[in-house]
């Protein structure tokens, strides 16, 4: 019996990662088509699990969230517009990303915002010392990340920030597929959106693999928002 649920869940979709690759990560975009998907990403990000949840997985790490300088970092930051709503918390922000055409944008969107700092920088190799940050955020950037890279982008993230990391992404299963590919149908008004949105679900890590990476980087999970939603925010920190 065991043999035979084993070879089921084997063949059933979704049970591996693809390996897919997304228009974004490509190079070929022209600066407006990524304008376009960033305006796309920055507004699915105000949907349920986006960057409300983000910030609530932050405060869930934070000893007090209105202290009076809490230093965040966000890695692969897009268009920098969650870190514009953390500026609204009174939290100081540096964004990064290794993306110039992203960089462009993320500067030219956070241009008046003080508490914002937008950076170039690798994931695995973070401009900042030791616990200097309180918490490293990354929200739809592990599913773009083989198991291998994940693991040493969230090892950086935990070394920079005394509190712990939050990560904001989607999971793979057939529902989360099916909710993501309807979302960036219905709201995504670029070609990449709804492109990408497809082949982001099917390379996103399930819970269970999340949790591995984590782990294997010295992290473990001390908050997860709604685990049956297709985005999940999970806070980690350090073993």
């Amino acid at each position: 019996m065991l043999t035979a649920l084993h070879r089921v869940r084997r063949s059933l979709p979704m049970r591996e990662r693809a390996d897919l690759d997304e228009l974004l990560d490509g190079g070929g975009l022209t600066a407006g088509e990524i304008d376009a998907n960033l305006r796309d990403l920055a507004r699915l990000n105000r949907l349920p699990g986006g960057t409300a949840e983000s910030a609530n997985g932050i405060r869930r790490l934070l000893p007090d969230p209105k202290a009076e300088r809490i230093n965040l970092v966000d890695v692969g930051t897009g268009s920098g517009d969650m870190p514009a709503a953390f500026a609204r918390h009174g939290w100081w922000t540096t964004a990064v990303d290794t993306n110039p055409a992203v960089l462009r944008v993320a500067r030219r969107r956070t241009r008046t915002e003080q508490r914002v700092r937008v950076v170039e920088s690798d994931a695995r190799s973070l401009p900042f010392a030791d616990d200097v940050l309180e918490v490293a955020h990354c929200s739809l950037l592990v599913h773009h990340l083989d198991p291998a890279e994940a693991v040493a982008v969230l090892r950086e993230m935990a070394r920079v920030a005394r509190h712990g990391v939050v990560v904001n992404d989607l999971r793979r299963g057939m529902a989360p597929l099916a909710i993501t590919a309807l979302t960036v149908t219905a709201l995504g008004r670029s070609r990449v959106t709804r492109s990408d949105g497809v082949a982001s679900a099917r390379r996103a890590y399930t819970l269970s693999e999340l949790d591995d990476l984590l782990a294997e980087a010295g992290l473990r999970v001390a908050w997860r928002s709604a685990a049956w939603m297709p985005r999940v925010v999970t806070a980690a920190v350090r073993r």
